[in-house]
């Protein structure tokens, strides 16, 4: 495509983006299936500049100030991820001057707010919680996420997947933390990748791996995956139990269950039962009280521990939104609480890096419920073969941070009910 009319449209995705009235994936998304023109290199490159915005939005828009024209174009010049020979051609003379000057210019002296490009109510809570590592740990959710894979041990184990994936080109190296993952060096096309589609793996970061092995699920048991969304922690729970038992996947959001169903035929799961609910306290729900064995409740949250993934999040979230959402967290942690029977396992997880969403809704929960006794989280990884379990623990607790772990940032807590 021609480099002036490429720029058109990156400022037309750019526009659309910075509304915030979407996730930026959807939007990009939807822009890709108007635009059937686009090549696979000029998606990649509309795609990475809208991302790298996304970034470092309040930094760009500092040195957009100074430049002409649209603040669309000023921000797609000053963030274009495709080659310096295209954007050269679709840029005036006096942009590349100005750009030249514009990318010279040190941030090194400004306010902090331009360095870690987050909105304050979020850089605040960040700094007291990590303290020294707070740069670290923006640097890290400056960089893109990798693609972390999940071998189906109903269908291959570790070093046949990877075997088989590198007869296919696609190279990967075993994750650190988790016994079931692996990380592929790059973005290659799994989709194309025979042993992807006869659901030797499935993709999924390895800490949300990690969640799913908290809970300890085994054979013949009955499990619920509470918040079970597209299902990526409820297949990982199905080949725990070895195809047995029976295993619900509840949510509230019949479109995300639906994305669930192709997942579920490629991992030769036959013991998986998706279920619509209405809300927490569905009748479906209180049919179960008392029953199940292990519940995993990964809750709703702001997601502001997959920034690296979704940088758009937080433009798009709040305070007032967490607010809303930690209500919400605590009532659905406790309708889930009643279907554990005595002797039982519940979970509680987020991909949130906020203490309102984690240790505060942990804290308030085993504060109203004695009879749910906390349980070590190392000691749990520890017996599912998870080296070094400790380094991935704080209080007690699950505690992932991308800038230490190499993972989306989460949290969890469990605890078993006498």
């Amino acid at each position: 495509m021609n480099p002036k009319a490429l720029f058109a449209l990156c400022d037309e995705l750019l526009h659309e983006v910075l509304r915030f009235s979407q996730p930026a994936d959807s939007v990009v998304s939807s822009f890709f299936r108007r635009e059937k023109a686009l090549g696979m290199r000029e998606r990649h490159a509309l795609a990475e500049t809208v991302y790298s915005v996304l970034r470092d939005k309040i930094r760009l828009q500092y040195l957009a100030k100074s430049g002409k024209g649209s603040l669309e174009r000023r921000l797609s010049l000053l963030a274009w991820q495709g080659t310096e020979a295209f954007l050269r051609a679709a840029a005036t003379p006096e942009e590349l001057k100005w750009l030249t000057t514009a990318r010279l210019l040190s941030l090194d002296k400004q306010p902090d707010n331009l360095r870690h490009n987050l909105p304050e109510w979020l850089a605040e809570p960040l700094k007291a919680q990590v303290g020294d590592s707070f740069w670290p740990l923006v640097e890290s959710l400056r960089q893109p996420a990798g693609l972390d894979l999940r071998v189906n041990l109903l269908k291959s184990k570790r070093e046949l997947a990877q075997a088989a994936l590198a007869e296919e080109g696609i190279h990967t190296t075993p994750t650190p933390w988790s016994p079931w993952g692996l990380r592929a060096l790059g973005k290659p096309p799994l989709n194309r990748s025979n042993a992807f589609l006869r659901g030797d793996m499935e993709v999924q970061d390895e800490g949300s791996q990690l969640l799913a092995l908290l809970t300890e699920a085994k054979r013949g048991e009955m499990v619920v995956d509470f918040c079970a969304g597209a299902g990526g922690k409820t297949l990982a729970l199905g080949a725990m139990m070895r195809n047995t038992g029976r295993l619900y996947a509840f949510d509230v959001s019949a479109h995300r269950l639906a994305a669930l169903k192709p997942r579920l035929a490629r991992s030769g799961l036959s013991n998986v039962y998706p279920a619509g609910i209405a809300h927490e306290r569905d009748e479906r729900v209180k049919r179960l009280a008392g029953k199940i064995d292990r519940v995993l409740v990964d809750a709703p949250c702001s997601g502001l521990g997959t920034l690296r993934r979704n940088p758009d999040l937080k433009w798009r979230q709040s305070p007032e939104a967490i607010a809303e959402m930690t209500a919400k967290q605590g009532a659905i942690l406790a309708s889930a609480a009643r279907l554990v029977k005595s002797g039982g396992r519940l979970v509680y997880a987020t991909c949130s890096l906020l203490r309102a969403e984690n240790e505060e809704i942990a804290d308030a929960f085993a504060a109203a419920h004695p009879d749910f006794v906390p349980v070590d989280v190392a000691e749990v990884l520890a017996r599912q073969g998870v080296a070094n379990a400790t380094e991935l623990t704080d209080a007690g607790h699950l505690r992932l941070w991308p800038h230490r772990h190499g993972t989306d940032g989460f949290f969890a807590a469990v605890w078993q009910r006498r």
